[in-house]
């Protein structure tokens, strides 16, 4: 059965295709901007699109990096299709043509050479923080980048290997090649620098985006602690059955989930009613259901 188009889902349709535009040309300035300028390389699609640039270029041949981004992924796709099958997101193929278009037109606009008057290694952090902020707001809206994404997909049609693992193998290759085609040493390092920061961004952006707490407070005043905190911090509240094994007592921990920012105000509740309560606090990630992250935006 189709779901009925609304009102409300053709604007968070609209919301998801424009932060997800947005996300993409963000990643394509971090890369034409501070990256390219900076004599710096990088892994996937972008990375190889970059090294392939390069060798054309040592015999005589230009051709934009946003072009030959779109090809690639255009032939990743195809094999892709003939193999694991033709279930493409619309949003990857969205995401990976912004990313060509985004990556060209900025070639197009932008002054050759560092433009911003900032130190190489300035230039590729600030880059990889670009990248990743733009490659976070696409996952985040269920898009895709394709490049390491596909070739997953297709990898994982004959062998279960973790997209991790992929991801850092496809990229030290990428990386290494690239002094194949003249690229010194340091050229290599900033792309591992960049890999760094571009990870680091987009695992800080994810995480903070869903990351909350789980608080256990272990105490034989459950009842009025689960009360105090389910009227005044007005989270949800869970009994779970508990025995001390020590003392053999049977009692009950309360345990509550809350944003990160409710957290302290949740321990000074526990020291108020019961000063004398052993409580642990927790990170977790991904919490779903009423007063957090919609399940169906999954």
């Amino acid at each position: 059965m189709k779901p009925k188009i609304t009102l409300e889902l053709v604007l968070r349709s609209v919301k998801e295709y424009f932060l997800m535009f947005f996300g993409m040309m963000l990643y394509s300035f971090g890369w034409i901007g501070c990256i390219l300028p900076a004599n710096g390389v990088g892994g996937g699609a972008a990375g190889l699109s970059l090294v392939l640039c390069t060798a054309l270029e040592n015999i005589g041949f230009h051709i934009q990096i946003g072009t030959m981004v779109f090809l690639i992924n255009t032939a990743l796709l195809i094999v892709a299709g003939f193999i694991v099958g033709w279930n493409f997101g619309i949003k990857t193929i969205f995401c990976v043509l912004v990313i060509s278009v985004g990556m060209n037109f900025w070639q197009d606009v932008l002054p050759e050479g560092n433009f911003l008057g900032i130190d190489n290694l300035l230039a590729i952090v600030m880059g990889g923080i670009l990248a990743g902020a733009g490659i976070a707001l696409c996952f985040s809206q269920g898009g895709s980048t394709g490049g390491t994404d596909i070739v997953a997909m297709i990898i994982n049609k004959y062998r279960t290997i973790s997209y991790g693992k992929i991801l850092i193998y496809s990229d030290f290759v990428i990386i290494a090649s690239s002094l194949l085609v003249g690229k010194g040493i340091s050229a290599v390092i900033y792309g591992y620098v960049m890999t760094a920061v571009v990870g680091y961004t987009v695992d800080m952006i994810m995480a903070g985006n869903r990351q909350s707490s789980q608080v256990l407070i272990v105490t034989h005043d459950y009842e009025k602690m689960a009360d105090a905190i389910a009227q005044n911090i007005h989270r949800g509240v869970t009994l779970i059955d508990s025995q001390g094994w020590y003392s053999k007592e049977k009692s009950k921990i309360v345990m509550v989930v809350c944003r990160k920012s409710e957290t302290t105000m949740i321990l000074k509740f526990v020291k108020t009613i019961d000063p004398d309560a052993f409580l642990t606090v927790g990170s977790v990630m991904g919490v779903y259901g009423k007063g957090f992250q919609a399940i169906n935006k999954v």
